[in-house]
């Protein structure tokens, strides 16, 4: 979906349009907490993009329309477009609230006819729910992925199995799927910037540079992806963050807000009658350097002091007096039913 959130405002209220709108926390004239959701290409074109922190989309663009994150009306909006997805591919894969893979094999014979079925798929989402989407039409699903990012809004892109390598080639390696930031820059360093420059990288030098990574990122420039379209749980983990009105090095402070968050989490696990098994911690300091650090229990729980216990073992390793702290955060994760580990039990 384009812009999905933003979109979803603006056609709940026609007046926004035209008008750049951000998603994402209250900037409070520059000097609000928090970061950017998601934008509309309006405030993309101030330089706005999703993960700023809100107090510098404000000064690149004060007279924005801010609005905070409204998951109720995004999530029904998503599932209303997801039914709608499903019915028309053999396997759909769901990809957060607004993107989605569809194995449609055996409903076209080849990619004029795919490319038709994509034009149907997105008319009757525009019909159906005023929204744009963008599709990528491919091979596999990361040829798939990185078409569907290639000409936005509203874009429509074929890559067919021959021209696979002629489309990834000239492309930042940013663009492929589990290339971050970080990896971006390591590869830069070595000389790779395209994808086709990583795909004529000696693949030894690749490995020994990013161990089983390095193989892997060789056949992805390459435009290799085996893996299958396939239906995932609905739910893979739950989790809430907090960013402190004012970067904190009081620890006793951080602890509190992980224990309220903990009880959150809590809470939604026990309304979906879930179990976790692995707890995560996200800390974010006052100069945005963040860390993650979770920890595998060896049992299935649903105990509001096991999540509290083991989040706050996991931050403890990070309390330094000369570190300000700006966001913490908690994830459960590995979840099964309840009912369902009864049964197995």
């Amino acid at each position: 979906m384009d812009q999905f959130f933003a979109a979803v405002e603006e056609r709940e209220h026609p007046e926004y349009k035209g008008k750049p709108v951000v998603v994402g926390a209250d900037p409070k004239k520059g000097k609000g907490r928090g970061v950017v959701s998601t934008c509309n290409y309006e405030a993309r074109k101030f330089g706005i993009h999703s993960g700023m922190p809100i107090s510098r989309a404000w000064k690149r663009c004060p007279e924005a329309i801010y609005l905070p994150v409204n998951f109720k009306l995004y999530t029904r909006a998503s599932s209303r477009i997801m039914a709608i997805l499903r019915k028309y591919a053999d396997k759909f894969e769901r990809w957060g609230l607004d993107e989605a893979f569809l194995d449609v094999s055996s409903k076209v014979r080849d990619f004029g006819e795919a490319k038709k079925l994509a034009e149907r798929i997105k008319q009757e989402i525009h019909r159906r729910e005023g929204l744009t989407c963008s599709i990528g039409v491919g091979p596999n699903k990361l040829v798939a992925k990185i078409a569907s990012d290639f000409e936005k809004p509203n874009g429509l892109t074929v890559v067919e199995e021959n021209d696979i390598e002629s489309f990834l080639a000239p492309l930042s390696v940013r663009k492929l799927l589990w290339v971050g930031e970080k990896t971006e820059q390591r590869l830069n360093a070595i000389g790779i910037r395209t994808i086709g420059d990583l795909a004529a990288y000696d693949v030894s030098m690749l490995t020994e540079k990013f161990g089983r990574m390095g193989f892997q990122y060789s056949l992805l420039a390459r435009g290799v992806d085996e893996s299958e379209v396939a239906e995932r749980g609905e739910v893979q983990s739950v989790s809430r963050e907090r960013t402190f009105e004012a970067d904190t090095s009081d620890y006793n402070l951080v602890l509190e807000t992980l224990d309220k968050i903990s009880k959150e989490v809590h809470k939604d696990i026990m309304k979906l009658e879930m179990l976790f098994k692995t707890v995560t911690i996200k800390i974010r300091f006052e100069n945005f350097e963040t860390h993650t650090h979770g920890k595998t229990l060896p049992f299935f729980t649903d105990r509001l002091q096991d999540l509290q216990k083991t989040a706050q073992e996991l931050v403890q390793t990070y309390f330094r007096q000369d570190r300000k702290v700006r966001l913490i955060g908690l994830r459960a994760s590995t979840l099964v039913s309840r009912k369902e580990q009864k049964t197995l039990a």
